[in-house]
């Protein structure tokens, strides 16, 4: 089996930052759970009233996908109808509210774990989907810094004040495409209905990136002894584990092993490869996020509307004052291609996709139809400090970024 892949295009690239020119402070976040604290901002006020019973749960060193199987466990009900907003880290202190319907609040009252906590009851007409958030507040500990954390507050205030002004490079964080960086590749492989490299990124290509913990496993894969495979992935990897199942049952047969693969787990991988390319249109603006080009589609960040940019100049103002910003593309069908200025730093890296009107079709069955992100994000309410307990000193940080943001984009600018 070829170990390439089969399309540059799907391979993350190295992503610029905005403040290169500044020295980061290096440190390290998670050395224990409360190094990273995050609180949803929910997107609308409850009503107190209504058949779904919403929860506000705070979860420790725990995964969001675990937590929602343990509440469904508790009260009868399928995982499937556990309602949340968003994701959230697991190696980390995290509170967001989950939504279910028709059950006795005092029941998830009772529930019980040393990793979760019940912290809120109300009702709401509606379940909680995602996307129903309006952001994400931060309280992250930055430990064995580069330098004594007294010298770190003025080197990260200063990064933090740019960032703040110009913005932060609204990138698709590391954590979006999966724990050894494929995610993106499956995509490409879903959107092109090549089962065969669907199935061999996933269970092998050792050589790909490199070697991990599963080098052995994907090694007896591409030598067809799949069984042999299986037990060799950890039972974390139900995935996994699960797709060799089915090729062993189904003697190999790719595409009728594809068709039972999970259909949430093949959306991610879609919105993974769109990711990746908008990363890659986002790379290419680098550092110019908070100037607007004739040709560009604006996002209000008011409302969340977009409009198109004919006069640059005259719609500069707004964008310095953060009213608007330029946007890049997350392809699909329902995606507008930019024109001018804009639209000739953006073409290329789109049209080197070379997607199909197959593959549009594809796109949009698995949730990938398309629209524009903004090029950048403004993180509110920052303070930094230096601090010290028990583990020693560190360095924290307060912020508030919009849903979709990724701290780990911040993070990374401050520490380099």
């Amino acid at each position: 089996m070829n170990p390439e892949p089969k399309n540059n295009q799907t391979l993350q690239v190295s992503l610029p930052l905005l403040t290169s020119d500044i020295d980061g402070v290096g440190g390290t976040i998670k050395t224990i759970p409360a190094d990273f604290v995050v609180e949803e901002i929910p997107q609308y006020e409850f009503s107190g009233e209504g058949t779904h019973v919403y929860a506000f749960v705070q979860k420790k060193s725990m995964s969001t996908q675990d937590m929602m199987n343990l509440v469904a466990r508790h009260v009868g009900i399928r995982t499937l109808d556990v309602g949340y907003a968003g994701r959230k880290d697991a190696r980390a202190i995290t509170r967001q509210w989950i939504s279910v319907e028709h059950i006795d609040p005092a029941k998830l009252a009772e529930l019980e774990s040393p990793k979760l906590k019940i912290l809120d009851l109300t009702r709401h007409t509606n379940k909680l989907k995602v996307g129903h958030l309006k952001g994400n507040r931060f309280t992250i500990r930055l430990r064995n810094l580069n330098c004594p954390v007294q010298e770190a507050v003025p080197i990260a205030t200063e990064i933090m004040e740019i960032l703040a002004t110009k913005g932060v490079p609204n990138y698709f964080g590391p954590q979006r495409f999966g724990y050894r960086g494929d995610s993106g590749l499956l995509g490409h492989a879903v959107i092109k209905k090549d089962t065969q490299d669907f199935f061999d990124v996933l269970l092998g290509k050792s050589e790909l990136f490199g070697d991990d913990e599963f080098t052995e496993a994907r090694q007896l894969y591409q030598q067809g002894l799949f069984e042999e495979a299986f037990y060799k992935w950890h039972s974390a990897f139900g995935d996994h584990r699960k797709a060799l199942k089915t090729l062993i049952r189904l003697n190999g047969n790719t595409n009728r092993a594809f068709r039972q693969f999970d259909k949430r787990m093949l959306r991610l991988f879609v919105a993974a490869w769109q990711s990746n390319l908008f990363n890659r249109v986002l790379a290419a603006r680098m550092p110019d996020i908070d100037t607007i080009l004739d040709g560009d589609m604006a996002y209000k960040h008011a409302n969340g509307a977009s409009f198109c940019v004919e006069d640059a100049a005259t719609e500069q103002p707004r964008c310095d004052v953060f009213d608007i910003s330029p946007t890049g593309p997350l392809i699909g069908n329902r995606m507008t291609r930019l024109t001018g200025l804009a639209g000739e730093i953006e073409k290329p890296l789109l049209d080197a996709a070379d997607l199909t009107e197959d593959d549009y079709k594809r796109l949009t069955k698995f949730g990938g139809v398309g629209g524009r992100r903004p090029l950048r994000f403004k993180p509110e309410r920052t303070k930094i400090a230096a601090a010290e307990d028990e583990h020693g000193d560190y360095l924290e940080l307060h912020f508030t970024l919009p849903s979709g943001c990724y701290a780990t984009v911040l993070l990374q600018e401050i520490t380099k």
